[in-house]
């Protein structure tokens, strides 16, 4: 067979218009406002009109903890939505918005892959419908605030050493990690060291995929904290009646966006936090509106179990009163391989002793979501030409020791068709119904209490070790009525420790914590662990090295 990349494959199939989608899930033209032919965003009115509705069934897509050879989440997240689709089932797949900064860098876009895409992928891969540049440009709408008031006299009492609120850009960019602005005498600001992050782990993204309308997402934008004043009170963006013009920014952008899948299934993509410095969920307005419009939802969650199921359960499920009805956890036999110990060259060859020492990580996710939150599970086997049939019997005997199917799906290669088996094994979850879901932890715990409970029991650390700076913030944050906000974890994504070099189930380890901040508006606390930054960079060879357009404007290069 002919190979072909997956923007070939994108650019080579004929899409339904954007409006015949739309009817087949009884959304009429009135309520959406188009960009172009294929993609138009969903309109305020149409979250009213279905608030009655019953709920579909919420299925949650997530993953062992990555490596490099990749482990196709995305793609086993359209091909599974493709699938029941293909069954008769009415499905949604509810999905994040790439961020540019993955796409130009290392990892590449986040439309799929293969023949489960969702289309058009070049359009969703780079400026999309703009919502991602309408929350940098909130973003650093208070930042300018923040600093002209510095400038005009200051009248807030802010102190400039301890000014939390960062500018963004949605590019992986090292260089403004830390910077020092407002240099060149009296008249162009007051110096200060500041820095910039990737828009993604912007505050303001995280608050646009956690609000419920536009009202929710004014008062969350007013309660974000910028710094704290020299008597160490927070100083709030509505102190510097920043919110209105900020909702005016991101007035389109809290509209869902309506796309389609290789197959024509309706794909709901919108918002996109990270899920190592972030919550890692699509937003919340999408996930409610496509629950209300079809029988079955498939969404996903960022990286692994460890950060983005966690974060999706304990922070979206928590804020949005949303219950997921069955969880997959997609793995790869040459990941598996790769957490025992192969080199990525080695992964093509059949190594059972590896693969043994590998699965342990795929149990610790499947111990955290059947155990520790209460849901069904199947684990989904991307499936590689090179996988063996040794290999794959040793996953299933294994996964069936903690009473989980493992079932293999080829829909890379075949699209639906090939997630037919999954989606089955999911139809059966959803119907016996055995969830018995709860929250890891009650946000009313001290903040240390709730950290070292997902440390503990999500990651399978010792403890937690605090900086003496991380201690402060918590006791700043406790005194300042933060305490019973849930956690989110910043972490590295390649492990369940703070240690990427650390693969597999790591034992006898501690997370290390050295900053504390608090997300007001979004509702959570921020953890920093070990290295983790908020502004990553390019490789050595970046992606946009090798992407290009020619004269009619027909990009390449993108995955």
């Amino acid at each position: 067979m002919e190979y072909r990349t997956d923007i070939e494959i994108a650019q080579s199939v004929e899409p339904a218009t954007i409006v015949d989608i739309a009817k087949n899930i009884g959304i009429d033209e009135e309520d959406l406002e188009l960009y172009g032919r294929y993609k138009a965003k969903l309109s305020y009115d149409l979250v009213e009109k279905t608030k009655d509705r019953e709920d579909g069934k919420l299925i949650l897509v997530t993953a062992i903890t990555p490596t490099p050879s990749g482990e196709g989440k995305t793609t086993m997240s359209v091909g599974l939505a493709d699938a029941l689709h293909s069954l008769g089932k009415k499905t949604i797949v509810a999905l994040r918005e790439p961020s540019l900064g993955p796409v130009f860098g290392i990892k590449g876009g986040a439309a799929g892959g293969g023949y489960a895409q969702v289309i058009p992928m070049e359009d969703i891969n780079l400026h999309f419908t703009g919502d991602i540049h309408a929350i940098g440009a909130a973003n650093n709408l208070l930042a300018a605030m923040i600093d002209n008031h510095i400038h005009q006299g200051n009248e807030l009492g802010i102190d400039t050493r301890k000014i939390t609120w960062k500018r963004c850009v949605d590019m992986n960019d090292r260089q403004l990690r830390s910077i020092v602005c407002g240099l060149g005498g009296r008249t162009n600001g007051v110096p200060r060291e500041d820095g910039f992050d990737i828009t993604v782990a912007s505050e303001v993204m995280a608050i646009l995929c956690l609000a419920r309308d536009i009202e929710d997402l004014k008062e969350r934008l007013g309660k974000i904290v910028i710094g704290y004043t020299y008597d160490d009170e927070p100083v709030r963006a509505s102190d510097l009646q920043a919110e209105g013009a900020m909702t005016a920014l991101l007035k389109d952008a809290i509209k869902p966006n309506l796309v389609q899948t290789l197959e024509q299934t309706p794909a709901i993509i919108h918002g996109g936090p990270f899920a190592n410095i972030a919550h890692g969920c699509n937003s919340l307005m999408a996930t409610r509106l496509a629950l209300k419009l079809s029988d079955y939802v498939v969404t996903e969650a960022g990286f692994g179990a460890d950060l983005g199921a966690e974060k999706f359960f304990d922070i979206k499920c928590r804020a949005g009163e949303l219950r997921p009805s069955a969880v997959v956890i997609v793995a790869t036999i040459r990941a598996l391989k790769h957490h025992g110990g192969v080199e990525k060259a080695g992964l093509s060859v059949e190594n059972l002793d590896a693969l043994d020492r590998g699965i342990p990580n795929l149990l610790k996710h499947i111990e955290n979501i059947t155990q520790k939150f209460g849901l069904p599970a199947v684990v989904a086997i991307n499936k590689f030409p090179t996988d063996t049939k040794e290999e794959i019997e040793l996953v299933e005997r294994r996964c069936m020791e903690y009473g989980v199917k493992a079932v293999m799906a080829d829909v890379w290669a075949q699209g639906g068709r090939g997630g037919v088996a999954l989606a089955e094994e999911v139809l059966r979850l959803t119907e016996e119904d055995n969830s018995s879901f709860d929250y890891l932890y009650d946000e009313k715990l001290p903040i240390v209490d709730k950290i070292g409970k997902i440390a503990r029991e999500v990651y399978g650390a010792d403890g937690v070790e605090f900086t003496p700076a991380a201690k402060r913030e918590i006791a700043r944050l406790e005194k300042n009525g933060f305490g019973n906000l849930p956690v989110c974890m910043a972490k590295t994504q390649y492990s369940l420790s703070d240690d990427s070099k650390k693969l597999g189930r790591p034992k006898d380890f501690k997370i290390g914590v050295r900053s504390v901040k608090v997300s007001a508006g979004a509702g959570f606390i921020v953890v920093l662990t070990g290295n983790i930054m908020t502004m990553p960079g390019l490789p050595k060879t970046p992606a946009a090295q090798n992407i290009d357009v020619d004269g009619k404007g027909r990009i390449s290069g993108l995955f």
